[in-house]
């Protein structure tokens, strides 16, 4: 794409044709920097002149403005594109759509291979303000039944007397999260993306190039077909090439970790008991399944972790029984194990043209709170809601000053959590006598603060701060 030069010659349409954008985004610029609540008449004005601007686009008709879109099939015109269809994105398409977006969602996978077992066998920590999200888009009367409540959370270090106590008690009848399979997540979205008539799931399929100009977006996909849409959101994961392509730098780092993840079966059943042991390598957590089961997120140190790996099975049950105890009774792998590197990343900017980065896209955090999938799901609460009512109002649902608050409004939770988990992890992977001493008095002094402690534990849940409607347990 060539920039715009200042002199050049353009036919009397064109220059019409430019003169109306610049009226337009005149008007949707004064809209914009007033209440959307108001509804006044200047702002009624804007959303009809977007409108008439919007239809002007539908008929795309030639031009030579060095911003204009490349012709494209009109069956193949949308409103949002998502570059990645996992957890994320599909969960970003369902809102959308359920809130009248046309989507399209793009990922190279097939459906019915992320939906195997060897595909993804780890599980999901949904914190309560994630599941009032899955529950408010339709989602999460698919996959209750599989879902095990968490009821309480106990956290020590090591072989320490003192720990931390959460109780969901203390804060109501509610549960403080669920445990939820990744297959059994997967497997409802791909069913409810499919019953949505405003959502086209283009997989496997692979996106060759996405372009972004002043007038809307074009992707290429790789059978050849073209698909132009308003704005595209990357959901395409810590590495997103529609990230790097839009020059968006990152602050990241690897930590010397590696995280190792299988399914137990025990003796004892864990009455919703989530435990979580820091040990010198790092966290040891027990997550509580559905039935007498529990997921492991073991994360030890990475020179040591490929050894681990290549135990055999009974040599690695032994090691896994070392760090489990005997509390849950004698215990057996079920099914595949798996591992994965540590690392963090926060994006420097969450935007761009008609871009918005959602989820590892944009974050990628410690494991050591379960929080990972639970920030993602708040950017698409923020970003849903933004996109549907920038539309309601009859507006380019990439409008710039919708995008600057959709990252003004996620960026401060997801720096503060990356903060967190990085400090944990520091603090508690070592074993240091005074700095141990410390953070388990530290441990002691918050079970014994219930004000402190119903804070954090509303933090957790995801119930702190500004919450978008669906976090709320309201429809957009």
């Amino acid at each position: 794409m060539t920039g715009a030069t200042p002199n050049s010659p353009q036919a009397p349409q064109d220059q019409e044709s430019c003169q109306r954008r610049r009226r337009t985004d005149s008007a949707e610029g004064l809209g914009n920097r007033r209440s959307a609540g108001r509804g006044n008449a200047d702002l009624l004005g804007s959303a009809i002149i977007a409108a008439q601007n919007l239809g002007n686009l539908d008929k795309h008709e030639p031009s030579d403005h060095p911003d204009a879109m490349p012709n494209a099939d009109p069956s193949s015109r949308t409103e949002l594109i998502i570059v990645g269809g996992g957890l994320v994105g599909l969960t970003l398409a369902i809102a959308c759509a359920e809130g009248g977006i046309e989507v399209a969602v793009i990922d190279r996978e097939a459906p019915e291979a992320m939906l195997a077992e060897p595909f993804d066998g780890r599980t999901t920590a949904i914190a309560y303000g994630s599941q009032q999200v899955l529950g408010g888009i339709g989602l999460w009367p698919m996959v209750a039944a599989d879902a095990q409540p968490i009821l309480e959370i106990r956290v020590a270090d090591g072989g320490s007397p003192f720990f931390l106590h959460y109780d969901h008690r203390d804060l109501g009848d509610r549960p403080l999260g669920y445990i939820v399979e990744n297959r059994v997540l997967r497997r409802a979205l791909i069913e409810r993306a499919r019953s949505l008539p405003r959502l086209a799931h283009l997989a496997p399929m692979s996106v060759v190039e996405v372009e972004r100009t002043a007038l809307g977006v074009l992707a290429r996909l790789a059978d050849g077909r073209t698909l132009r849409g308003e704005l595209v959101a990357a959901c395409d994961g810590r590495a997103s090439p529609l990230r790097q392509k839009a020059g968006i730098d990152t602050v990241s780092w690897d930590y010397p970790q590696i995280g190792i993840v299988c399914t137990v079966r025990h003796e004892a059943p864990h009455r919703g008991i989530a435990v979580e042991h820091f040990l010198p390598a790092g966290p040891f957590a027990i997550l509580p399944m559905t039935g007498n089961r529990s997921s492991i997120v073991w994360t030890e140190r990475a020179d040591l972790a490929p050894r681990l790996m290549a135990l055999d099975d009974r040599a690695f049950a032994i090691e896994l029984q070392r760090r489990f105890g005997d509390f849950l009774g004698a215990i057996a792998v079920e099914g595949p194990r798996w591992s994965y590197p540590l690392s963090l990343m926060h994006a420097e900017r969450y935007t761009a043209r008609r871009l918005a980065l959602v989820g590892d896209a944009a974050h990628v955090i410690h494991p050591i709170a379960g929080q990972g999938l639970n920030l993602g799901i708040r950017d698409i609460a923020a970003l849903a809601e933004l996109i549907v009512d920038t539309r309601r109002l009859g507006l380019d649902i990439a409008d710039a000053q919708a995008l600057a608050r959709y990252e003004r409004w996620r960026r401060f939770d997801n720096l503060t959590l990356a903060a967190v988990t990085d400090g944990l992890n520091r603090l508690f992977s070592n074993a240091v006598p005074p700095v141990k001493l410390a953070r388990d008095l530290g441990l002691m002094a918050v079970d014994r603060l219930p004000p402190l402690k119903r804070v954090l534990m509303r933090h957790a849940m995801g119930v702190i701060g500004e919450l978008p409607r669906l976090v709320r347990g309201e429809r957009l």
